[in-house]
């Protein structure tokens, strides 16, 4: 039996239940896990909620590192002992669990377990919006939304990295210093400023080259406002809810816009792919090109506090759970 953090019927973070469950030995192609660090993303809110529906009763969580203590049958690419890493497998909040092994990613020598965990999702976002969504080049201006999230403060330092200009909004004078600690070369305080009118203004009336926005619908329309004539929007998260275009008119009247909606589901279908993005990834760590920010951590049992603090916007750079 291991401990997990359950849901069982979906709602607020009080729907978030400590519980005993079987783990089991692992099969063929399987890798039992004592986990030591578990990432705390937007996505277990929406899954939480019902936003993005699992079968219940589910294991809540997508993304922790940890060590391998036993193997399943064929299993030859890790060994027990391994440090590994993984993100996009539901079930994460749990002392221990079993994963398919060709989820996992090794975890460099240089990177605590809790970096790790803290910065694999996020980053591999950051890393196909960067480098597949739309491929950053030197010289362009990109806008960064909420800058100072756990996702922003990794991909805006990213992307200066890659030569780019970069434009960043978070809500608050402590969260645009953060911002502006992190990469950004300019950072609006979309709580107080009229961010489309700062965009324009800091581009010389041009607007950026794309803009990424895992706000949602409080950012949409303004962000179509502050691109370029066939400029892109990637549209990667709901944090103020979901974005609805019941006229796509608007994109022609804005300047011929592209607007997308990607996801890693889709860009790390195959394991090649999701090597090459933890590789891209931990070699920028390593060269110093991206500090990661952990800003709080909470045990494990305090999963809905970590919850309630993440959906408030209390909370900046990211936030891991410690089991």
């Amino acid at each position: 039996m291991t401990r997990v953090v359950a849901v069982n019927t979906v709602g607020g973070p009080e729907q978030l239940s400590i519980e005993e469950w079987d783990v089991g030995a692992p099969g063929p192609g399987q890798v039992r896990l004592r986990q030591t660090a578990i990432g705390l993303n937007f996505i277990d809110t929406y899954q939480r909620s019902g936003l993005y529906p699992l079968p219940l009763p589910f294991v809540a969580g997508n993304e922790a590192a940890g060590e391998v203590v036993a193997v399943g049958e064929d299993v030859t690419v890790v060994k027990v002992g391994d440090r590994v890493c993984y993100q996009g497998s539901p079930g994460s909040y749990a002392d221990e669990r079993l994963m398919p092994v060709e989820k996992l990613v090794p975890i460099p020598d240089g990177v605590d377990d809790q970096t790790a965990a803290a910065v694999l999702l996020k980053g591999l976002t950051a890393y196909y919006l960067l480098f597949k969504t739309w491929p950053v080049q030197a010289g362009q201006t990109i806008l960064w939304h909420a800058a100072a999230g756990g996702t922003g403060l990794i991909a805006t330092q990213w992307a200066r990295a890659l030569g780019a200009t970069v434009i960043g909004t978070a809500g608050g004078p402590d969260k645009v210093q953060k911002a502006l600690d992190h990469g950004c070369h300019h950072v609006i305080d979309y709580s107080i400023e009229d961010f489309p009118r700062l965009v324009k203004e800091f581009t010389g009336g041009r607007g950026v080259d794309v803009v990424y926005d895992g706000v949602g619908k409080a950012t949409f329309e303004g962000s179509l406002d502050c691109l370029r004539p066939r400029g892109l929007l990637a549209s990667f998260g709901n944090a103020s809810g979901v974005v609805s275009v019941p006229d796509l008119g608007i994109l022609a009247r804005k300047g011929s816009l592209f607007v997308t909606r990607p996801t890693g589901v889709h860009y790390f279908a195959k394991r090649d792919d999701l090597l090459e993005g933890a590789k891209a990834l931990f070699d920028a760590v390593l060269a110093g090109d991206i500090k990661v920010d952990i800003g709080r951590t909470y045990p494990l049992a305090d999963v809905a506090e970590a919850h309630r603090a993440l959906e408030g916007r209390e909370t900046t750079g990211s936030v891991v759970l410690l089991p």
